[in-house]
């Protein structure tokens, strides 16, 4: 008997089915039977089914000699479950990776409850996938299982099927089953969630649930829509049957009423004549089923109110003047932002107008994300060496606490942002300020860029369409030909900026800024820094940092982390750092040695606290290398990348250090220690040579003292000789043992 039957049913949906039953099939979690259901469909769903049951075992396949609906065709599979809990799946959802095996852990965990409810996410065209707003009822502190009266906010989740695992002797000993028509899901989850006597919860979407264009049964135009008052008498029903239950008919009569105004109000569902009537019905079921109980908010009070009286038309009236009101409350809203804005450019022209101030300084990265990257590496240094100069630091409030003390926080599109574009006369930043800029004689706008470049950055991406997307090259053009100086890590970066971003700046080989932490941090900072991300003391840290693909979305994940921990072996932990414009999140793990730190604010800081990268093309590599640490390069998609992006060099050519085609040779690369041997240190000292011959840790010294303070350029602090230098070393666990790069 498997652990779980995944009920499938299927109509017109086979372009989505085939993706469907793929995710069941290939979970980790292996003990299952996939019960598909063929509704009679009149494309290929029937095709696709006995495609997957003629090549696994664990496929059902189940035809239904007539189109019977989704209901019927879910108690069809039902009939022929055995597993010892029921999951269902629509026929163009998905499960994510390891949900099943999710599932099973919790459902151990709590002691086989008889319902166990978890997430989902809603899935779009464009690959965006948002999480329900409700999903704080999903939390797993506190006692579990528990009965619904513990936790009666899990009737604000939505009331479908497919995001709940239930225990088939519980649906046997209720003899629950699917009633026909529209809306079949609310007669079988209300009930379902009263009658458990014992419920859990799973904090973890385990279901992607596609929002399609078209298609989608309840945003059709029917007169079906009308089935959801008897769908709504059934459970009402079964409330009535069972007095126990009676202390839930307030809330499901608020839900009940609140669900036949969002029909009514749904534009296109109500077939052309016939809302007065559905309002007609609505008023006589408010009447029929009315409860008294807690008060709702004014707004839902009014709606339930015209519902009782059945006025038709002043329902109507009433929603169609608050859809007013909140139009023009949108458009005083876009007025009064387009005068602020034409104020806020009239306050910038009369700062220009006014002298510079050479003591100021405003710093920015990252498109104001926060302090961070080789801006804020300098902003530390001109505090330190040249304290006459005063500084503020450009980023939104939700950044502020990232910006030290003694700098002043600026927020973007404030009349204090361009009171300090228009009078500072230092601008620095590893992108552009806003395009609005108008950089004045005697301003020194300092750019500093933000790593290495492996792939094709600047014009080099005129003839690379995804890449590009929708850059505006002739915008870019007057951008950098307001910089005045670049700081550049070595002479690849110097070659490559000074072709793709083609202006009269100054080339300033100083190192790169933001790794001079690198040099300057201790043991004893490792130490802190491995502690607050809860690195196990003794283990080993894999920093696991790849880098975006401008061509596709959702973001492909390229490596089961759970799998390679398990080569790695116990000592071993990973730090998961997806890059700031990744798109989505590495998928949900239950693993305590997998930390997510993809919200962690430096990191350089991340750098500091691993004792290995494994990376693919981000230029992250070029800085790790600077820590003298065993790098890890995974090009498993190289050449995908390299026609879409386009990059300046093989690198597995010349690497930093091992290189994995496949996943599978990166799991061998970690299980026979190649990752941390001499071929992979002496590879590492040859890209250090030719990408860090600068990176001595007064990178952001040497931009202050000439940029900032005056000094000539023979004056400037010699560069530390590669032997010289002694990085922060790493504290991992014996698994961390390394060989040195030769001197």
């Amino acid at each position: 008997m498997p652990r779980f039957s995944v009920i499938v049913p299927a109509y017109k949906v086979q372009a989505y089915l085939h993706e469907c039953l793929e995710s069941v099939l290939s979970q980790s979690f292996e003990d299952l039977e996939l019960i598909a259901v063929d509704d009679c469909s009149p494309d290929g769903c029937g095709a696709v089914i006995d495609e997957f049951a003629a090549r696994d075992r664990r496929v059902v396949a189940v035809h239904l000699p007539e189109n019977a609906g989704l209901g019927p065709a879910r108690n069809a599979g039902l009939a022929r479950a055995t597993g010892d809990y029921v999951v269902f799946l629509d026929g163009d959802d998905t499960f994510v990776p390891g949900a099943l095996q999710a599932i099973a852990d919790r459902l151990k965990e709590t002691g086989s409850p008889d319902l166990l409810v978890y997430d989902y996410a809603r899935v779009y065209w464009s690959g965006e996938a948002v999480r329900h707003e409700f999903r704080a009822h999903l939390s797993e502190d506190g006692p579990a299982p528990f009965p619904l009266t513990d936790r009666p906010g899990l009737l604000k989740v939505l009331m479908v099927v497919w995001n709940k695992a239930y225990k088939r002797e519980f649906l046997e000993r209720e003899g629950f089953a699917f009633p026909p028509g529209f809306y079949e899901d609310t007669p079988w989850t209300y009930p379902a969630l009263m009658a458990a006597e014992s419920i859990a919860t799973l904090d973890r979407v385990c279901v992607h649930y596609r929002q399609r264009r078209t298609g989608s049964i309840l945003r059709t135009t029917s007169h079906r829509h009308f089935d959801l008052f008897e769908q709504y008498e059934r459970v009402f029903a079964f409330i009535d049957a069972r007095p126990e239950l009676a202390r839930w008919r307030a809330v499901l009569f608020r839900r009940m009423a609140d669900h036949f105004t969002s029909v009514f109000s749904a534009r296109g569902r109500l077939p052309r004549g016939t809302r007065a009537d559905f309002f007609r019905r609505a008023r006589r079921h408010y009447r029929r089923f009315r409860t008294p109980g807690a008060t709702p908010k004014f707004t839902t009070r009014l709606r339930h109110a015209l519902v009782r009286l059945g006025s038709h038309r002043a329902y109507r009236a009433i929603m169609a003047a608050r859809s007013l009101k909140k139009r023009a409350g949108q458009c005083a809203s876009t007025a009064a932002r387009a005068v602020r804005g034409a104020l806020l450019q009239l306050h910038y022209r009369v700062q220009r107008c006014l002298p510079l101030r050479e003591d100021r300084a405003v710093f920015a990265a990252y498109w104001n994300r926060g302090y961070a990257c080789s801006p804020a590496a300098v902003e530390e240094r001109v505090r330190e060496l040249a304290p006459h100069v005063r500084t503020a630091w450009v980023c939104g409030p939700e950044h502020f606490h990232t910006v030290p003390p003694a700098t002043r926080r600026v927020r973007p599109g404030s009349a204090a942002y361009w009171t300090a574009l228009a009078r500072s006369k230092y601008l620095v930043n590893n992108v552009n300020f806003d395009r609005r800029l108008v950089k004045r004689r005697g301003q020194l706008l300092i750019q500093t860029h933000h790593g290495t470049p492996l792939k094709h950055m600047g014009l080099d991406l005129q003839y690379r369409p995804a890449a590009a997307r929708d850059m505006d090259f002739a915008r870019l053009l007057r951008a950098i030909d307001q910089w005045d100086a670049v700081v550049s890590a070595n002479r690849h970066s110097s070659l490559v900026w000074e072709r793709v971003y083609p202006a009269a700046y100054r080339t300033l080989e100083f190192g790169s800024p933001r790794n001079d932490v690198f040099q300057r941090a201790t043991a004893a900072d490792v130490a802190r820094l491995r502690e607050t991300l809860g690195i196990p003391e003794g283990h080993t840290a894999i920093l696991y940092a790849p880098t975006h693909r401008d061509y596709v979305r959702p973001q492909p994940h390229l490596v089961d982390l759970e799998r390679l921990l398990r080569a790695l072996g116990p000592r071993f932990v990973i730090l998961a750092r997806p890059h700031p414009t990744h798109g989505s999140p590495f998928p949900v793990t239950d693993s305590p040695r997998v930390i997510d730190v993809s919200d962690h604010p430096s990191v350089e800081r991340l750098c500091l606290a691993s004792d290995a990268l494994l990376t693919d093309y981000s230029s992250l590599m070029f800085d790790y290398a600077v820590l003298d640490r065993p790098i890890v390069v995974h090009t498993e998609d190289w050449a995908a990348y390299d026609a879409a992006r386009g990059t300046y060099f093989d690198v597995r050519a010349f690497p930093p250090g091992a290189v994995a085609r496949t996943e599978d040779e990166l799991i061998d690369i970690f299980a026979t220690g190649h990752w941390r041997g001499s071929r992979s240190a002496q590879l590492r000292a040859a890209f250090r040579a030719r990408f860090c011959p600068y990176d001595d840790g007064h990178a952001a010294e040497r931009v202050v003292r000439h940029l900032f303070l005056g000094e000539d350029l023979a004056a400037l602090p010699p560069v530390v000789p590669m032997e010289d230098r002694r990085p922060a070393p790493a504290l991992g666990g014996p698994g961390a043992v390394l060989f040195p790069a030769p001197r």
